[in-house]
């Protein structure tokens, strides 16, 4: 909202000497947020002239232009001649002179110079070369604006182009400051300045009329709410649609970020400004019968103001009359009823429409307007009175109307709810000592009126009722008073305390293991990157399924992106839109990873409901276990993603590629921070590469995936090379870690090593063979790691042969020789009992 602080004052006592970054932190302290200040792009020498005489010049190119000689003031150097090429002012008038030195919008310096054979000394200025309109049909003649001022006299002021204006960001909830009056009643708050309500206006009661009959004819109201409560009509007649706006009037329009459109139409922005009530005018000559405020029928069409026939929903507002359709309600008039340059007679329309209606309507036609914009945060219902009547008011004086009896008024009954304010509640909720007082004091300063609750005890001992101004249809329960309590006694005065944890809570096991889990990634080179947990159907049945079948997902009801309007089932497709997006900047080395929710809903089960239990009371458990069951499992997973080199070239040295062996020791980083043994067997994936992917186990049981992405796969994702992945499920591990890692103590007592090769046939899974080793070993066995795979010359055909370092360690004394190779030899022969396994000769 931007206001003018000319404007402001008129309704606020505002200190002479405020600036307007004074006006702005006034505002801050009372919760607004400031945007920008704004002013006119102009400055002086700017005066008033008059000129003396006119001497009409032919050209050669056919044009007339006009020599003059123009009176500005014998401050401003007396008589100056100057070269014009309008012809709409004769020789008296008074005129607006930019003499050399001025600055107009644009920026445009004027100087003296030589043109059509003279030497200008100085412009005689129109109103779009002042900044006040786009118009430009010549010079700006003072007398055609009512306007007599001494020559010389300072033509910025005169106009109102020193005017500046504070912009201030208004929350949706705030909907009274979008006008001029909310935003005069805050400063008010603010500083405590004295606070004039421009809606406080002496009018005589509206007489019923001779027609133009207002009805409203709801058949479908939107959640119960009738479209329109309030409908007031005022008829002005007589109107002359080419008087010019006044310059005050267009400087302050143009300063609220509004162009001046004609003196009626300015009329109904300006007021709307003014009070936050949205009009609108109709040329009451095409008007045909009354008007009837009714819903749009299946098929219906209209014609906007902005030239555009538009399908109408059943569930749109009209203004219509005898010929159909004359306005979309609180958005945008129609264009068979439009003010013109022959409008002769206005009827002025200010109505009170349903916020919801007014939104949806809004976002359906893709049409935000000034007036839906109010409309849908809600409008005073007490002032489309006052607003219809100040808009008639300013035709009358503007437009040289005259004001009937004619028109009508349609009023729904008003009734704001009591809220019941507890005494001590805002005390314990904001956590200040403010006295009754200064309690009852803020909410009577805001506009609600304030009694002593009738509850037991004696009076005013349990508190207040509370009733809320019109203007204010955010306050609607005892948290919101309490606020305004502490916003209108300044926020600083809430202490910052940090709350003191109660004793012996802390993060639980499994929060303390995904916090292991993604440092210990980051610190072994990944860099985390989270993303969006939206993505295709394709996709979730391409990486969140083992063969690509069709999988349930959950499909949202209002999505980001039309696109990818389902919750992922697998966080790869994220890590592939961040690989393809860095890759595309020249990023092509990427080690990343992810750690988030997936979606998995099991098939044949409905989640979602309709019934959103209401808010200021605690569900029942009945009602918690309702939604919770309308939500589907969410596992938190862990995925990573390798691209390009894992290591640069360097002087003497190849750049190392990323591939699988990168990925596995990502895997075994994990598996030391969760707590957990981690073995990987082949299998294959739909996604990944045949022959190179790898199924991840824990105590056998399958907790992810490891492989290089298949190359079509990557292709589609538009990564060039290779890509390797890994996916684990991250709440699976730390539940069969079992619980807090717990580190092992160190041993006093040296290792002895021992390698064995052994030869079995080559469909044997080496991590089977290790787990044989393991267990036939014993509890001297500390570690067994594969270190060689050999298939070839010395081998038999379709036999391989498998080499593991081992170690030994006992905590209590030095091992000898004998001890690790008798341990040795009984891994071995679990290998061997199971596998036909050999000691490699």
């Amino acid at each position: 909202m931007r206001v003018p602080l000319s404007w402001l004052r008129e309704y606020v006592e505002l200190a002479a000497d405020a600036t307007p970054e004074d006006v702005l932190a006034a505002l801050v302290t009372v919760g607004f947020e400031e945007e920008d200040v704004h002013r006119f792009e102009i400055s002086g020498p700017v005066v008033v002239g008059q000129v003396l005489s006119i001497e009409p010049e032919p050209q050669s190119n056919g044009k007339t232009i006009n020599w003059c000689q123009v009176d500005v003031g014998s401050e401003h150097g007396g008589v100056r001649g100057i070269v014009c090429g309008a012809h709409n002012f004769i020789v008296g008038d008074k005129v607006i002179v930019t003499l050399p030195g001025a600055v107009l919008p644009g920026p445009f310096p004027i100087a003296a110079r030589k043109t059509y054979g003279h030497v200008s000394d100085g412009m005689i200025a129109s109103a779009r070369e002042l900044g006040l309109g786009d118009e430009h049909n010549g010079i700006l003649v003072l007398s055609d604006l009512g306007i007599d001022a001494p020559v010389g006299a300072d033509a910025i002021a005169l106009l109102g182009l020193d005017d500046v204006a504070v912009e201030i960001n208004v929350t949706p909830d705030r909907g009274y400051a979008f006008s001029l009056r909310g935003v005069a009643r805050e400063y008010a708050h603010a500083t405590g300045a004295a606070f004039h309500d421009p809606a406080e206006r002496d009018f005589a009661e509206l007489q019923p009329g001779s027609g133009h009959t207002a009805a409203v004819d709801d058949q479908a109201p939107v959640r119960g709410n009738v479209g329109a409560s309030e409908f007031v009509t005022r008829v002005v007649r007589d109107v002359d649609p080419s008087r010019p706006t006044p310059p005050w009037m267009i400087a302050r329009l143009s300063l609220a970020g509004m162009r001046s459109l004609g003196v009626l139409i300015d009329i109904t922005n300006y007021v709307m400004l003014e009070l936050g009530q949205p009009l609108h005018g109709y040329d009451l000559d095409k008007l045909t019968g009354g008007i009837t405020v009714r819903r749009a029928t299946p098929g219906e069409k209209m014609t906007t103001l902005d030239g555009v026939e538009r399908d109408l929903h059943v569930e749109d507002l009209l203004i219509t009359d005898e010929s159909g359709p004359i306005g979309l309600a609180g958005v945008m008039g129609g264009g068979t009823t439009e003010m013109g340059d022959t409008t002769k007679n206005v009827l002025i329309e200010a109505a009170i429409f349903d916020p919801t209606t007014i939104a949806r309507t809004a976002r359906r036609h893709k049409l935000p307007s000034e007036a839906s914009k109010r409309f849908e945060r809600g409008v005073d219902p007490l002032i489309p009175f006052v607003a219809a009547r100040r808009a008639a008011d300013l035709m009358v004086e503007l437009a040289g109307g005259t004001l009937t009896e004619e028109g009508g008024a349609l009023f729904a009954e008003i009734f704001v709810a009591e809220i019941e304010l507890p005494r001590g509640f805002v005390q314990g909720l904001i956590g200040v000592d403010y006295t009754d007082d200064e309690i009852t004091g803020a909410l009577t300063t805001i506009g609600a009126e304030v009694n002593p609750s009738t509850g037991s005890g004696t009076e005013g001992e349990s508190g207040w009722t509370v009733i809320p101004p019109t203007w204010r249809p955010d306050l609607t329960d005892k948290w919101t008073l309490a606020e305004e309590v502490a916003r209108i006694h300044g926020l600083d005065r809430i202490p910052s305390v940090l709350p003191t944890p109660p004793s012996g809570r802390g993060l639980t096991a499994h929060q303390q293991g995904r916090r292991r889990v993604a440092n210990a990634l980051a610190a072994a080179g990944f860099v985390e990157t989270p993303a969006f947990p939206f993505t295709t159907e394709a996709q979730n049945d391409l990486h969140g399924s083992a063969s690509g079948e069709h999988l349930p997902s959950i499909r949202l009801a209002n999505p980001l992106d039309g696109q990818m309007p389902f919750l992922r089932r697998s966080l790869i497709p994220g890590l592939l839109q961040t690989a393809h997006r860095n890759i595309s900047r020249g990023l092509t080395d990427l080690a990343i990873f992810e750690t988030g929710v997936v979606f998995l809903p099991e098939p044949g089960v409905e989640y979602g409901t309709d019934e959103v239990p209401p808010l200021g009371a605690r569900p029942s458990d009945e009602t918690l276990a309702e939604l919770d069951a309308s939500i589907p499992p969410q596992h938190r997973h862990v995925a990573g993603l390798l691209t390009g080199n894992i290591a640069p070239r360097q002087p003497g040295r190849p750049a190392e590629p990323a591939g699988l062996v990168e990925a596995l020791d990502a895997v075994r980083v994990i598996a030391a921070a969760a707590g957990v043994d981690i073995d990987v067997v082949q299998t294959e994936r739909a996604a990944l590469h045949p022959g190179r992917t790898g199924s991840l186990l824990v105590a056998g049981e399958a907790v992810g995936y490891v492989g290089e992405l298949h190359p079509a796969v990557a292709e589609d994702a538009d990564l060039p090379g290779r890509a390797i992945v890994f996916e684990l499920d991250l709440d699976r591990i730390l539940t069969l870690a079992g619980g807090r890692v717990v580190a092992a103590s160190l041993s006093t007592f040296p290792a002895a090593t021992q390698d064995v090769s052994l030869t079995l046939s080559a469909d044997v899974p080496a991590a089977d063979v290790r787990a044989a080793l393991a267990e036939g070993a014993g509890a001297l066995l500390e570690s067994v790691r594969l270190v060689d795979d050999y298939r070839g010359e010395g081998v038999a055909e379709g036999s391989k042969s498998l080499t593991f370092a081992l170690r030994f360690r006992a905590d209590d004394r030095t091992l000898t020789a004998a001890e690790a190779s008798e341990a040795k030899l009984a891994g071995v022969a679990v290998a061997a009992e199971r596998f036909g396994a050999a000691i490699r000769e």
